[in-house]
């Protein structure tokens, strides 16, 4: 008697959840209901599709939800189209750790300030989309950030200084944008982590920090800006840093006194008005990469290491440059 009960109880729950498929749903409810008021909030875009009530969210495209918790912790769209502004109802979801729309050409308004609530996100991407507006200063409340992309936007107005108080940051992108004013003096002065950084094609101006000179990065890329001046603080023989692209600025400083550390693999200072001569220690370095060209400098390219193995291109329209791969010295 006891077996068949126990059978007819198994059947009757198999037959409720498939009859009422959220008797089994891992997804919790109040996420649930923030995504189908998001699906929505874009005009049920094809792209969200699998987003439908009678079914478990955690099966959903473009979300992820715990393993433990089962409460979504991703939401990430970049395939598909999405349109109009990023919804309040973002900040709804409480256990988000990711957020990421990328290459949404369709999106369009400031960046949401209900990302502001969500204080568990570790990863932030809006990218290659048509935000607008400023950086907004809020972003330095989510200190669990480990990478945060605002590239390919059209993000305009100064940076904000408050940016160094994110302590965990592994990369900061701000790159691609049409942001203006001066590098904050306190990138110099990152609390925790020091990210790779990367500013280039915007319209900053003014000088690199002296600050820079206490910071350690690993990767930076400040091209294709209006910065003026001395970049020599970005080196140094005590520091660990790899990749430096400086290229299309106006930056003014003698190459001969920088102190390059024996990390270095890429350098790119192309297009400004760097003078002196290219250091003997060049020959000393394992650079897969190098252009020193359009610049001022002078002399003989010292021989040996990697630096004949890159062609006149990496040198050429210096004001007098000489020696292999350019023409001989006379």
């Amino acid at each position: 008697m006891e077996l068949k009960f126990s059978t007819f109880l198994s059947l009757t729950l198999l037959f409720s959840s498939v009859l009422n498929p959220a008797l089994s749903d891992l997804c919790n409810p109040d996420d649930k209901k923030v995504l189908l008021q998001i699906k929505k909030a874009f005009g049920d875009p094809y792209v969200l599709a699998s987003w439908k009530s009678d079914t478990d969210c955690c099966d959903w495209y473009c979300v992820t939800c715990d393993s433990t918790t089962n409460r979504i912790n991703s939401l990430t769209i970049f395939a598909g189209q999405v349109s109009g502004q990023i919804p309040a109802l973002v900040g709804d979801l409480p256990y988000l750790e990711t957020l990421e729309f990328h290459k949404q050409p369709n999106l369009t308004g400031p960046i949401q300030p209900a990302i502001a609530k969500l204080k568990g996100l570790k990863s932030l991407r809006l990218s290659w989309t048509n935000l607008s507006g400023s950086v907004p200063d809020f972003l330095s409340q989510l200190k669990n950030l480990t990478f945060l992309d605002l590239s390919f936007n059209n993000l305009t107005g100064a940076i904000p200084s408050s940016l160094s108080e994110l302590p965990n940051l592994g990369a900061l992108r701000l790159d691609r944008n049409k942001l203006t004013g001066h590098i904050p003096i306190s990138f110099g002065q990152f609390i925790g982590n020091v990210p790779d950084l990367y500013l280039s094609h915007n319209q900053l101006s003014g000088n690199i920090p002296t600050s820079f000179a206490q910071m350690d990065f690993t990767s930076i890329d400040l091209s294709r800006n209006k910065l003026e001046g001395d970049a020599s603080v970005i080196f140094g023989l005590n520091k660990t840093t790899q990749i430096v692209d400086l290229s299309r600025n106006l930056l003014e400083f003698n190459l001969s006194k920088v102190e390059f550390p024996t990390s270095s693999t890429s350098l790119d200072i192309n297009h400004n008005k760097i003078y002196g001569s290219i250091p003997v220690e060049f020959t000393q370095l394992n650079f897969q990469f190098l252009n020193v060209s359009y610049n001022r400098l002078c002399g003989q390219i010292p021989v040996g290491g990697k630096l004949q193995s890159f062609d006149e291109y990496s040198y050429f329209h210096n004001r007098c440059l000489c020696g292999a791969p350019l023409p001989s010295c006379k």
